[in-house]
């Protein structure tokens, strides 16, 4: 899925009027994953996951340490262990 990065949001787009979004702020080295949302009638169909990976890609080509902050990005990667060098340890 291709995403696209606008206001400090990752979003990938769903349809016409639909996107799935995953906003986030930085401090120094850091990001924090704010929030995600996906549209209910989207939900469950993985779209959350590429959310997460948009995120990391995004977080590697800055240089940035990442700190899940929303439940969604929280349990991504209590999920997905093989991401942990991606986090800010601290």
């Amino acid at each position: 899925m291709e995403y696209e990065i606008k206001d400090n949001a990752i979003r990938i787009k769903l349809d016409n009027r639909n996107y799935a979004n995953v906003t986030y702020h930085i401090e120094d080295d850091r990001i924090f994953l704010d929030s995600t949302f996906t549209p209910k009638q989207y939900r469950g169909k993985g779209i959350g996951g590429e959310l997460m990976k948009a995120a990391m890609a995004h977080s590697k080509s800055k240089g940035l340490k990442i700190i899940p902050v929303c439940s969604f990005s929280v349990e991504y990667f209590k999920k997905h262990p093989e991401y942990n060098s991606l986090l800010h340890k601290g």
